[in-house]
C-alpha cells in the first residue's frame, strides 16, 4: 500500500500537474484490478524511470556536496524537502554570459546504476545536470558524484555542454521515460510545452489506451464514440496469443518453436525505446508500428564495430535484429519478465531453457571452470560495454567470439575483454585448440565486414551481400546504405526489386539510396515508395526525391523535421527541404534559426553561407563563416569553407591559413589535403607542398588524387627524387 500511496501523493504535486495533460490517461484503473502485475511493475526500471524530486526519490548526496570536473563545478544542497544545484564554471571570463546560477532540481531521472537530475532553465526546457549520482554501492565504486563525460572537458562552447540541446530532456530523453509524452515544441517561440499522461513508464506505454476494456470490466457506460464503433483500437499491443511452445525435438541440441507461428509484433512496442532511432512523430503510441513512428539506425560505423557488435550507445534493437535468436522467433519476453523486466532465471539456467545442458553446459563447451569468469554463457556470447560511466550493457546479437577477426579487422572479442594481458593471436590459438580451428564465415558475410572496414570490395560482391537472403535483413539493409562505396549508379531493374522487398528495412535503405538512380529513372523508381505502408519509408523517399508536391509523404517529411527542430539537425533538414524546392528565403530563415538554437552545430553555418554565396550576398557569407568559427574554431568544415570563400575573393594568402587548419583538423579527408596543396602552389610554395605531401603519405594512405598532384608538382619543380618517390607509390 505504501507505494500506491506515494503514487497518489505525486498526483497532487504542483510541479507534476504543470507537466500533466489536461485530460491524462491514468494507470489507476489498471492497478486496481491487476494488483499482482502492479506489484511486480513497482520493482522495475520502468516504474522508476522518472519521478518528482522528493526525499523518497532522490538518491544523490545533497547535503552540501561539491562535484568538480575540469572547470565545471556543482554544489548540491537541500532546503527542507527541496533540492538545489549551484552550477558554475571556473573559466567564466572566457565565456561571457555563462555566470554561476542556482537551479531547483525538479525531477530525478532513473535510479540504478546511476541517477540523473533535471532542472528547468527557460522556455519549458528541462536540462540534465552535468553530474550524475553513481547509485551503486561503495563496494562497487559507487555512492559518488561523477561527470557525464569523465574522459574530457566539456566547456560552455562545446555542443555537449549541459545547457545545449543535446542535453535537453524534452527532445533527447522524455518520450521513453513517461507515459504518453508529447514534446510540444514551438518552432516560432523556440520553446517547449511538454506534457505526459503519467510521469513514469507504466501500463499505457506498453498496453496503450485500454479505457474501453476498463469501462467494460467496470460496467461503465461507453462513450458515444465507443457506441458508434469509432473508438481507438482496443487490441492490446502486448497481446501475443501464442499457441505453442519451445521444445527440443529428439536429438536436437536447441529447442525450436512447436505450434502455430508466433506473433512477435508486440516487440515493436519494445523497439520504440530500446533502439537508436530518429523520431517521425511527436510521442510514442504502442498501437502504431515502430517504423511508422521512427526511422531506425542501421548497423554501420561509427555506432557499431565492423562485425556488428555494439560500440556506441545503440541500445538493443540493432544487435538483436542481427541475432539467430531473432531469426528463430525468440522474443523479449522469453527471457525477461513482462512486468519486472528482470531475467526469468539466473546464470546459465536462462539459456538452458532452450539450449541442451548436455551439450552446452559442459566443460568441453565452456572451457572454463564452473563458477569462474568465462563459465557463464553471457560472458562469451553477450559481452558487456560500459556506457554513461557506470552502466554495463550486454550485446544482444548473441555472437560467437572470433578473436581471428580481431587480428584482421581490429574488432573486440569476448576472450580479450577478460584476458586483457593476452593478445588476439593467443585467444585465436585457444579457440583452434578447443574447437579444431576457427569457425569460418560465409563469403558474403566476410565481404560485408570488409565493406564496413573500408577494405576493397567489388561492385559484384557488394550486390551479392545485399541479395543474400541468408543474411539477416538489417545487415543487408546496412550494406545497401553503403552502396555509394562501390556504385555511382544503381540499375533501375535491381532498384525496383529492392523497392518491392517484403523486408521494411530493405525498402527503407532503398528509399535513402534512390539518388543513385539516373535523373530519368529517379521519379519512376521512388514513386512507389512514396506510397509505402510504412511512414519511415515514405519519408525517406520524399527526402530523396525532393519534390514540392502536396503529397502525403512530403507533409510527413515536414512533420518529421519539425519534430526535431529543437536541435540543429531538425532546423537544417527543414532548410534543406525548402531549398530543394527553390524556397530560398524560407530556407535562410530556418538555417538562421538553427544557428540560434544550436550554435555549435557546424553544418548550419556551412549551408547558410552557401545560400548567401549562391545569391551573391558575399558579405553575409563572410559574416556567417566568421560567426561559425568564433563558436567552432576547431571545425575542419568551417575552416575549409571559409578558405574557399576567401579564394573566390582572391585573398589567397588568408585562404592558405584556413585551408591549412582544415587539413590539420581532418587528416583523412583527402579533398582538404588536395586543396591545401593547390593553395600552397598558387602562393609560390610548391616545394613546401611537396614536403608536406611526402610527410603526409608516410602516415596516411596514398590516394590516386594525391599521388597525381605529387607527380605533377615534382615535374614542375624539376625534383627528380620526389618524382621517383611519388611514381613508386
Amino acid at each position: 500500500m505504501l507505494r500506491l500511496c506515494i503514487l497518489m501523493i505525486f498526483w497532487f504535486s504542483p510541479t507534476l500537474l504543470a507537466m500533466e495533460k489536461a485530460e491524462p490517461k491514468s494507470n489507476a484503473n489498471c492497478i486496481a484490478c491487476h494488483q499482482q502485475e502492479a506489484k511486480h511493475w513497482q520493482t522495475s526500471d520502468h516504474a522508476k524511470a522518472m519521478a518528482v524530486a522528493t526525499p523518497e526519490t532522490v538518491l544523490g548526496d545533497f547535503s552540501g556536496a561539491d562535484a568538480r570536473h575540469h572547470g565545471q563545478k556543482v554544489y548540491f544542497y537541500r532546503k527542507a524537502d527541496t533540492f538545489f544545484a549551484d552550477v558554475s564554471y571556473d573559466k567564466n571570463d572566457q565565456y561571457p554570459g555563462n555566470k554561476s546560477q542556482t537551479f531547483e532540481v525538479k525531477y530525478s531521472f532513473g535510479h540504478y546504476p546511476l541517477q540523473q537530475y533535471l532542472v528547468d532553465t527557460d522556455k519549458g526546457k528541462l536540462q540534465v545536470l552535468p553530474f550524475a549520482w553513481d547509485s551503486r554501492s561503495k563496494v562497487e565504486g559507487g555512492q559518488r558524484w561523477y561527470h557525464n563525460y569523465q574522459s574530457e572537458e566539456i566547456s560552455p562552447n562545446d555542443r555537449l555542454h549541459w545547457r545545449q540541446p543535446l542535453q535537453n530532456w524534452n527532445g533527447m530523453c522524455a518520450d521513453c521515460h513517461s507515459d504518453g509524452l508529447e514534446r510540444n515544441y514551438s518552432l516560432s517561440k523556440q520553446s517547449f510545452n511538454s506534457k505526459w499522461d503519467n510521469i513514469n513508464v507504466g501500463c499505457l506505454s506498453c498496453h496503450g489506451d485500454m479505457s474501453a476494456h476498463s469501462n467494460a470490466q467496470s460496467n461503465i457506460q461507453p462513450s458515444a464514440n465507443e457506441q458508434t464503433g469509432t473508438s481507438t483500437k482496443l487490441t492490446d499491443p502486448m497481446s501475443r496469443n501464442d499457441k505453442g511452445m519451445w521444445q527440443r525435438l529428439p536429438g536436437a541440441k536447441i529447442a525450436s518453436w512447436q505450434g502455430q507461428p508466433r506473433n512477435n509484433q508486440f516487440m515493436e512496442t519494445c523497439y520504440a525505446c530500446h533502439s537508436l532511432r530518429s523520431p517521425l512523430t511527436d510521442g510514442i503510441s504502442p498501437n502504431e508500428k515502430f517504423m511508422d513512428q521512427f526511422s531506425p539506425q542501421l548497423i554501420n560505423a561509427p555506432m557499431y564495430h565492423v562485425d556488428g557488435q555494439i560500440k556506441e550507445e545503440v541500445y538493443v534493437y540493432g544487435s538483436f535484429m542481427q541475432s539467430k535468436m531473432h531469426s528463430a522467433g525468440v522474443n523479449c519476453l522469453d527471457c525477461h519478465d513482462s512486468h519486472t523486466m528482470k531475467l526469468k532465471a539466473e546464470g546459465n539456467g536462462l539459456c538452458l531453457q532452450c539450449h541442451s545442458p548436455e551439450h552446452f553446459n559442459t566443460s568441453s563447451h565452456l572451457n572454463h571452470q564452473a563458477g569462474t569468469p568465462g563459465s557463464k554463457c553471457v560472458d562469451c556470447h553477450m559481452p558487456q560495454t560500459r556506457y554513461m560511466g557506470v552502466d554495463d550493457r550486454r550485446d544482444h546479437s548473441f555472437s560467437i567470439p572470433r578473436p581471428a577477426l580481431s587480428q584482421n579487422l581490429g574488432t573486440p572479442n569476448a576472450c580479450n575483454r577478460c584476458h586483457e594481458d593476452e593478445t588476439a593471436s593467443w585467444a585465436s590459438s585457444k579457440v583452434k585448440q578447443w574447437f579444431g580451428g576457427d569457425m569460418q564465415l560465409e563469403p558474403n558475410r566476410k565481404a560485408l565486414m570488409n565493406l564496413r572496414a573500408g577494405k576493397p570490395v567489388t561492385a559484384a560482391q557488394h550486390r551479392n551481400i545485399i541479395d543474400d537472403v541468408t543474411i539477416e535483413a538489417i545487415s543487408r539493409a546496412s550494406a545497401l546504405q553503403l552502396l555509394p562505396v562501390t556504385h555511382t549508379q544503381i540499375p533501375p531493374d535491381w532498384f525496383s526489386t529492392l523497392a518491392g522487398s517484403p523486408e521494411p528495412l530493405i525498402r527503407l535503405a532503398a528509399a535513402e539510396q534512390g539518388y543513385l538512380l539516373s535523373q530519368d529513372d529517379r521519379k519512376k523508381g521512388l514513386t512507389p515508395l512514396l506510397n509505402d505502408p510504412l511512414r519511415s519509408v515514405r519519408v525517406a523517399a520524399a527526402r530523396t526525391l525532393r519534390t514540392d508536391s502536396k503529397i502525403k509523404a512530403n507533409q510527413e517529411l515536414t512533420r518529421a523535421n519539425e519534430v526535431s527542430a529543437w536541435r540543429g539537425e531538425g532546423r537544417l533538414n527543414l532548410g534543406l527541404q525548402l531549398l530543394a524546392t527553390g524556397r530560398w528565403q524560407e530556407a535562410e530563415q530556418q538555417l538562421s534559426a538553427s544557428i540560434m538554437t544550436d550554435p555549435y552545430f557546424e553544418p548550419s553555418y556551412v549551408n547558410l553561407a552557401d545560400i548567401y554565396r549562391a545569391t551573391g550576398q558575399t558579405a553575409k557569407a563572410k559574416g556567417v563563416f566568421e560567426n561559425g568559427l568564433q563558436h567552432n574554431p576547431q571545425s575542419a568544415d568551417l575552416n575549409y569553407g571559409f578558405g574557399l570563400h576567401l579564394i573566390r575573393g582572391k585573398d589567397y594568402l588568408s585562404a592558405e591559413r584556413y585551408l591549412a587548419q582544415a587539413a590539420q583538423l581532418a587528416p583523412p579527408n583527402t579533398q582538404y589535403q588536395y586543396v591545401y596543396l593547390v593553395a600552397l602552389d598558387h602562393n609560390g610554395r610548391t616545394t613546401d607542398a611537396l614536403n608536406y605531401l611526402k610527410q603526409y603519405l608516410t602516415i596516411y594512405p596514398a590516394s590516386p588524387q594525391l599521388v597525381d598532384i605529387g607527380i605533377g608538382y615534382s615535374r614542375k619543380t624539376g625534383n627528380q627524387l620526389m618524382l621517383n618517390y611519388f611514381q613508386s607509390l
